[in-house]
């Protein structure tokens, strides 16, 4: 059995039973995904990808004239390894990462610490939901802006045959230090996929 499958007593969706054995929730951002981000929010200054996994993320965001810090706990052979998000106290202009879905409330929690500008995490739409996460997060550090995602992503783990579609909802959730404290919910363009994919 995959060890990531039943990570913190919780299982995973069908996918994750195939995941990389070499850290867990380990699959790579599709460039579309990225991309469609880049469009839809100016990122000024500096960019930290904290969970960089291959790179593929990082590669975009260094496409488009950002200079990016690279680092993921695990070696995955593109930036600097061994670096826990969770515990870090290096701070960046902004924060763009697609983080480990059983750690997406911790990154939250460093995120909004570390960014000084702007913090964006690739999560699932369903991260919207559950009382704790609203009394905690929400309450205390709502995001600016909610991006939900017109087409559907797909992650495959790494080297995995790609095809069909994805059944999940993704939205990007940006926290910005400049922007009022109300969240404002918007929609992704389709076409993403088909320009950038």
């Amino acid at each position: 059995m995959d060890a990531t499958y039943n990570l913190n007593g919780g299982f995973k969706p069908t996918l994750k039973r195939f995941a990389d054995l070499a850290g867990p929730d380990y699959f790579p951002t599709p460039a579309w995904a990225t991309h469609a981000l880049m469009h839809s929010e100016r990122f000024d200054g500096d960019i930290w990808e904290c969970a960089c996994g291959d790179g593929a993320m990082s590669r975009v965001l260094e496409s488009k004239g950002n200079v990016v810090r690279s680092s993921d706990l695990y070696d995955r052979g593109f930036g600097e390894s061994g670096l826990d998000f969770n515990v870090a106290t290096t701070r960046a202009d902004n924060i763009v990462t697609n983080p480990p879905y059983n750690s997406a409330e911790g990154f939250v929690r460093s995120g909004v610490k570390l960014a000084r500008k702007k913090f964006a995490l690739l999560l699932r739409l369903a991260f919207l939901e559950g009382a704790n996460r609203q009394r905690t997060i929400f309450k205390e550090s709502p995001p600016s802006r909610v991006w939900v995602f017109s087409e559907r992503i797909t992650f495959y783990p790494a080297g995995a045959v790609q095809g069909g579609s994805g059944t999940t909802a993704y939205a990007w959730f940006v926290w910005d230090k400049d922007a009022s404290d109300d969240t404002q919910l918007r929609w992704l363009e389709p076409g993403f996929k088909q320009r950038y994919g």
